[in-house]
């Protein structure tokens, strides 16, 4: 054997390039399901059907030399390729970047132990590579992703006309954060569901035997799992989703965990479809017409923008990230995050439906679970690990820098300059969460006070020395400084009441 050339779980392209390029004679495909990807963190249900269903799919649709192992053969990726490295003895492996450190790292062990030829090459599927987002990054201080952004609109004339951005304007955050008012959302249109297939099928009551202990539901299982599903989400979303997508992108509604947003980063992430074809489309639906420019670029910020950068800032500081701290956080993660047991309606409605669905949209990330964990002040590596386990398209490239960077500033301000701190008004405001919850959002001190309210004065007052000073915080701390020593005492107090309800599952 010449390659041997590993296909790992979330490099399902069809259009691989190791894949198109290999010589048949010659070279060998090796992918393997592992208990170890279930394992290593405690993975949602759906999460496990999507990656391994779509590698089954996969499989099955090559016609190449192939070493396929089904789970039960081998505990872990290292013992599974060791043991073909040995069995095989190829001159060489080949393999695209992984997207996950941890697996990078076993891959070259396993190489270097058995004395074969290691060839990494960058994945293709990004559109910005590794070398060129170094590039962009050499020197800067602070990885500010409006630059970014503006500069990958340039090298790509995504959304451009010669040097300016069409419609005068770069971009149109502004416009996009829109609550539904009292009456709602009305109803969105529904997204193109995906039947389970048999090979799904057989995956979903594999995972129901091996891993009953795992969080979340397969009652609502309907994710794409193969290329050409993928392309039908994605012709769906245009066609009836993104004209309405920008306004409201940041809202949230109880029992409506969809809305206007896209689902695409599932068949995204495991490569099921490329970004520019994705990014394509949208622009498409702007220049028929069929989309308004907010949304479009909205979007597409989201893809060439956020998903690039995130990617970039991950392989350029890992693995130092995982022992980020910059707070000092140091609370256990609340028993909530895995069962959706509380009183707060916000936190009730986005874990429950992370649960259903191994999903939940951006804000609901970042604005409700990110931000009740960041102002509790949530060990980081705990949330982190949640947040890989319960969401359906969960790798590490992505999921890590947006959770201890954006969400728990775990990095002392390398993405963001600040941290992302509401209160309860916040909620309010963006969503219907507020209506018929126990707690008031205008309340910081009693015990009907809004957890989110209460803990956000408390870690403006723990954090006073780091951020008081700071320029995009000075406004949050002069409303501080209106409060009198009595309600900064009863804030405190109501802040440790909050701390010790919530390990005891009582909030």
């Amino acid at each position: 054997m010449r390659d041997l050339i590993l296909v790992l779980g979330d490099q399902l392209d069809p259009e691989h390039p190791l894949i198109t390029a290999m010589d048949r004679a010659q070279d060998c495909l090796w992918m393997a399901e592992v208990d170890e990807e279930a394992t290593h963190v405690w993975s949602h249900k759906a999460r496990l059907v999507v990656f391994l269903s779509a590698m089954r799919h996969r499989r099955d649709a090559l016609d190449q030399p192939l070493i396929y192992h089904e789970l039960g053969t081998y505990p872990d990726l290292a013992t599974a390729l060791s043991a073909d490295l040995e069995a095989q003895a190829p001159q060489r492996v080949r393999v695209l970047k992984p997207g996950d450190w941890r697996v990078e790292q076993a891959i070259r062990r396993c190489c270097d132990s058995a004395g074969i030829e290691l060839c990494m090459e960058d994945d293709p599927h990004f559109m910005c590579s590794l070398d060129d987002f170094a590039a962009w990054a050499q020197g800067r201080k602070r990885f500010v992703l409006e630059d970014f952004y503006r500069w990958m609109r340039k090298r790509t004339g995504t959304l451009m006309q010669a040097d300016e951005p069409v419609g005068g304007r770069w971009n149109y955050d502004e416009d996009n954060r829109a609550s539904f008012g009292r009456h709602g959302p009305g109803s969105p249109p529904t997204r193109q569901r995906f039947t389970p297939d048999a090979t799904t099928r057989a995956v979903m009551a594999l995972v129901e035997q091996r891993w009953a202990d795992h969080p979340g539901s397969l009652e609502a299982f309907d994710w794409p799992v193969t290329a050409t599903q993928a392309q039908q989400a994605l012709e769906d979303f245009i066609k009836y989703r993104l004209p309405d997508f920008g306004t409201h992108q940041d809202a949230m509604w109880t029992d409506e965990p969809f809305l206007s947003h896209s689902t695409l980063s599932v068949a995204l992430n495991l490569k099921l479809i490329d970004p520019r074809t994705v990014i394509d489309a949208a622009v498409e639906a702007w220049a028929s017409g069929h989309a308004p420019i907010n949304a479009v670029e909205g979007f597409v910020r989201q893809i060439l923008g956020w998903r690039e950068y995130v990617r970039g800032l991950y392989w350029r500081d890992m693995p130092g990230w995982l022992d980020d701290n910059a707070l000092d956080a140091d609370e256990p993660l609340p028993p909530m995050y895995w069962d959706g047991q509380t009183n707060m309606r916000c936190m009730a409605q986005t874990v429950g439906q992370t649960l259903q669905y191994g999903y939940a949209h951006h804000i609901q990330r970042l604005m409700i679970t990110g931000l009740f964990s960041l102002l509790l002040g949530v060990r980081p590596r705990e949330i982190h690990a949640w947040y890989l386990a319960v969401y359906v398209d969960a790798v590490e490239w992505v999921e890590l820098p947006n959770t201890l960077g954006m969400s728990q500033h775990a990095d002392g301000g390398r993405m963001a300059s600040k941290p992302y701190v509401a209160s309860g008004q916040y909620v309010k405001r963006m969503s219907n969460y507020c209506r018929g919850c126990r707690y008031d959002p205008a309340d910081a001190t009693t015990d009907d006070a809004c957890p989110m309210t209460t803990l956000y004065w408390d870690f403006l007052a723990r954090h006073e020395d780091r951020f008081a000073d700071h320029r995009r915080m000075r406004f949050q701390y002069r409303n501080y400084a209106r409060k009198t020593a009595g309600e900064r005492s009863a804030i405190s107090r109501r802040a440790n009441a909050v701390r010790r309800l919530v390990q005891d599952g009582q909030l």
